[in-house]
């Protein structure tokens, strides 16, 4: 899954939905927000691409000399990838089951083909981790407390970091989610902080409930929640008293009570 910000990464990921459902013969989902697909946005004129499609591990004659036997399912690289065969190629055709198949793609209920099915499709769930667009991170030497927003809801997140800055000092770093599953960079990002802020525009956080069931129950006791959820687009002083009150700034919890319902997510 991806996620864009902004029309022009919504041009731009589309194309790159294509490149990883090939890569990772997998379908892909490019996650845009209502804001972003149904409200008016500005936008500079979209390039043409200049690059061809990645169509990915596509068997050649010289690789299937090279493996000796193919196998459609078959996991010879160990990133759960296997190689295929497109219409036309002059190479091995095979048939797509939708039941229980080995590595070669024929019908299987042994237990064993099964196993090794889910294990490689795990495996390349972690090799899904290499390929996705990685966050964009603003880091803050000064800061203590993280935020982490995804979608539309990156322009009032970079508002509220201005008004905390301005208004109350608090100083912040910013990690814009742009894909799941997560790379890398999000337990380092967590690491650095002392509390992270995840902030979500739905009412069960969402993406905070799949933080935690990847980080360690250290990282997950510097979790913190900002939901908004009241049907309107998220706006920066909504963040901002959010995360007051909960940093224990008495002005934040007198203007906190009057926010509309559904805007205060705090744990």
């Amino acid at each position: 899954m991806i996620i864009p910000a902004s029309v022009d990464e919504c041009y731009l990921m589309a194309q790159e939905a294509f490149d990883l459902a090939e890569q990772l013969q997998t379908p892909i989902f490019v996650m845009m927000d209502l804001d972003l697909g149904m409200n008016n946005w500005m936008a500079d004129s979209f390039k043409y691409p200049e690059k061809p499609i990645n169509r990915g591990k596509l068997l050649t004659a010289a690789k299937l000399a090279e493996l000796g036997e193919w196998g459609r399912y078959k996991d010879v690289d160990g990133d759960g990838i296997a190689y295929r065969t497109i219409p036309g190629d002059g190479l091995p055709v095979y048939f797509t089951r939708g039941s229980g198949h080995n590595a070669k793609g024929q019908y299987s209920e042994r237990p064993d083909d099964y196993v090794e099915n889910m294990d490689r499709l795990n495996r390349k769930f972690e090799t899904a981790r290499k390929y996705v667009p990685k966050p964009v991170i603003q880091s803050n030497p000064k800061a203590k407390i993280g935020f982490i927003a995804y979608g539309t809801s990156e322009y009032a997140t970079q508002e509220s970091r201005d008004q905390l800055r301005d208004e109350t000092k608090v100083e912040t770093s910013y990690f814009r989610l742009r894909a799941y599953p997560f790379t890398e960079e999000l337990a380092a990002f967590v690491d650095a902080h002392e509390r992270i802020y995840v902030i979500e525009q739905n009412r069960d956080a969402q993406l905070l409930q799949l933080m935690k069931l990847e980080l360690t129950p250290e990282r997950q006791t510097k979790l913190r929640s900002v939901l908004h959820y009241n049907g309107l687009p998220i706006d920066a002083r909504s963040i901002t008293d959010d995360v007051l009150a909960q940093e224990g700034f008495e002005v934040a919890k007198k203007t906190a009570g009057r926010m509309s319902a559904g805007t205060a997510g705090g744990e």
